[in-house]
């Protein structure tokens, strides 16, 4: 069955960095969409970045020039390195994958807590 794992967040003063890591298993890793998407507290999910299959990615403008995603098809492994961090960062960051990239993937990790402060 497909399983996401994210680890690698925490707490970070601002302008620091972090890298997030989401392993993957169960489904051809190399063949799917892979994303970011964050929630913080009362506030609605949101797209933070995306990598499709063929390597191509995207950002949502509040994290564009600071956030780089990527992806390692040997480890079955997608990243995400947060530089230049603002408390408006602050949100719980979810993996998420399907084989088309769109706003609501049908498989999610457990969630990450990232905290600017």
């Amino acid at each position: 069955h497909v399983q996401l794992v994210e680890s690698g967040g925490g707490l970070v003063q601002p302008g620091g960095s972090l890298r997030l890591s989401c392993a993957a298993s169960g489904f051809t890793f190399s063949s799917y969409c892979m994303g970011w998407f964050r929630q913080a507290p009362g506030k609605e999910r949101e797209g933070v970045a995306v990598i499709d299959s063929d390597g191509l990615a995207k950002y949502a403008d509040s994290v564009k020039g600071r956030f780089t995603i990527s992806h390692d098809n040997a480890k079955n492994t997608l990243y995400l390195q947060l530089n230049s961090l603002k408390p408006e960062d602050t949100a719980v960051y979810y993996c998420a994958a399907d084989l088309v990239c769109d706003d609501d993937p049908n498989f999610w990790g457990q969630g990450t807590q990232v905290t600017v402060s």
